[in-house]
């Protein structure tokens, strides 16, 4: 049977995403910063061909564990390359990936487990031992594999050599792959996506990625989010070099920059800040990059300029999209060093013609004026099909086929979309805490981040973090802050204690609690 087509009646198929890109390019190399757990004798030069072979002899391991078309296939293990792999294996034979964070604890993968209907469970030892001890995962999943010899699991590897089967299709409206929200306010949601909606995603993002077709791309991002897999696909049908980085260490990442001189840089918002010290690192390690990318959040202006600064490329610039896991990206906008030089860190873009309509709605519903605060809406064919286990919540986030993104913002004139603050997120004190963040981000060089959260009386409390863990200097903060909206004295956190999600998005609601409970992760 011939391999299914990556986009076959407007549906993109994970499973055949590497065998199509060895076939059509060759041996493009593939570099890691650690090797495979799934094949660690495989090492961390790789190409297309290699891991489009280790895509199919893990669907012939998992076909032959069981696993098979439209069961559900939880992956939950630590942080590393093999779950893209896991993922695209299990597409290929038609099962639907269920990708959690590694960085979940177990009480919530026991919750989210829960929710699906007994679905195969593919970890690690780290993981059964560790987090998921305490969880009782017999009354939850119908059978537990293992990368790894991990106690109470079948290990894959007890299939090593199985014939893979022939690819599986899955029709273009079935469920094909379930990531999860972010988190930010609570317990995740479970959001479920199909071929023809994942396809929608695809087209634009492809489009944006000709004019860097082929240059080597190093990514740094949640390989369990939907955003990597339509990144992936794109920088595949390209035909690029990829450097695949786990650890954002800078120490670790400047040496794999400065030999592969990659030409598109994409990862979270708050990875790119810690990495603003490459800029001046020693072999100029972002020397040649033509084309950054940035997602799930919005960007400070400061790290924009050191950045698109860094390159040695006659136009470099800064793709930012806006958007969530529900949607995808619903508006865009780029940076060059002339536009960083005066950038609005609250402007967010315009929509994607012909996929996705944005607006904002006053409290009423009703189209605000431009200018006008309201709650931003999207409407685009990229929208999960639902939220599982959570029906209810998913309809009352639609109105009329409008997505509430859960931001205040408002248009201007010409319909560019500015982002004030996320709605759970706000204080009657300050207009945008965003905006605050973003000055004092200016004005302080020596901060690793700021977060404006509220305080037991609703006074807005900045949490700081400062390089290099030094104390903050109390006359600078004095001299920057003089001219902002009143706050509460600052908090120093060391980076590390800042809940995150998988993207590095801050939990502010998070530190909310923990300032209240006088507690530090």
């Amino acid at each position: 049977m011939p391999e299914p087509s990556l986009l076959t009646d407007r549906g993109f198929y994970l499973g055949p995403m590497f065998r199509r890109a060895a076939d059509r390019h060759g041996a493009v190399f593939v570099t890691l910063d650690r090797p495979l757990d799934v094949n660690p004798s495989l090492g961390v030069d790789l190409s297309y061909p290699v891991l489009a072979e280790v895509v199919e002899e893990l669907s012939g391991r998992l076909w032959q564990a069981g696993v098979r078309p439209s069961e559900q296939v939880v992956v939950h293990k630590t942080d590393n390359v093999d779950i893209v792999l896991l993922t695209c294996a299990l597409s290929r034979i038609g099962a639907v990936p269920v990708l959690l964070s590694p960085g979940l604890a177990g009480p919530v993968v026991g919750q989210l487990l829960a929710r699906l209907r007994r679905p195969w469970l593919i970890t690690d030892r780290a993981k059964l031992q560790g987090p998921l001890q305490d969880v009782e995962l017999s009354g939850l999943v119908c059978g537990t594999l293992s990368v790894d010899d991990a106690p109470g699991a079948e290990p894959l590897e007890k299939y090593a050599g199985a014939e893979p089967p022939a690819p599986v299709r899955l029709h273009p409206r079935e469920p094909a792959l379930i990531t999860h929200s972010s988190g930010t306010t609570g317990v995740p949601k479970l959001a479920v996506h199909c071929a023809q909606t994942m396809w929608n995603r695809l087209v634009p993002q492809q489009a944006m990625g000709w004019p860097t077709r082929g240059e080597t791309a190093a990514l740094h991002m949640s390989f369990v989010h939907s955003r990597f897999y339509h990144l992936l696909g794109v920088l595949l049908h390209y035909g690029s070099p990829l450097v695949l980085i786990t650890d954002p260490d800078p120490a670790g990442v400047a040496p794999l920059l400065v030999r592969h001189r990659p030409g598109i840089v994409e990862t979270h918002p708050n990875t790119f800040v810690l990495w603003e010290e490459l800029a001046d690192a020693p072999g100029a390690p972002l020397s040649r990059v033509k084309a950054y990318g940035s997602t799930f959040d919005a960007i400070h202006p400061r790290t924009v300029r050191r950045l698109l600064g860094a390159s040695r490329r006659r136009t470099p610039w800064l793709v930012q999209l806006y958007g969530q896991s529900e949607t995808g990206p619903v508006a865009f906008q780029w940076f060059t060093r002339r536009s960083a030089a005066r950038a609005d860190g609250r402007r967010v873009g315009i929509g994607i013609p012909g996929f996705t309509r944005i607006r904002v709605t006053d409290a009423a519903g009703r189209r605000a004026a431009p200018g006008t605060a309201g709650r931003i809406e999207a409407r685009t064919r990229g929208r999960i099909l639902t939220y599982l286990g959570a029906r209810e919540q998913y309809e009352r986030q639609l109105d009329r086929g409008w997505w509430q993104m859960g931001d205040m913002g408002y248009r201007s004139r010409l319909g560019v979309l500015h982002l004030i603050d996320r709605e759970v997120d706000q204080i009657d004190a300050v207009h945008s805490n965003l905006a605050v963040e973003d000055v004092l981000m200016e004005r302080l060089e020596e901060l690793r981040e700021i977060v404006i959260v509220p305080g037991a009386d609703r006074e807005p409390v900045p949490v700081v973090c400062v390089r290099g863990d030094r104390p903050l200097d109390a006359e600078r903060w004095r001299e920057a802050t003089a001219d902002l909206p009143a706050l509460a004295e600052p908090r120093q956190w060391r980076f590390e204690e800042l809940p995150m999600t998988a993207t590095w998005k801050v939990k502010r609601v998070e530190i909310t609690r923990m300032l209240a409970a006088g507690a530090r992760t």
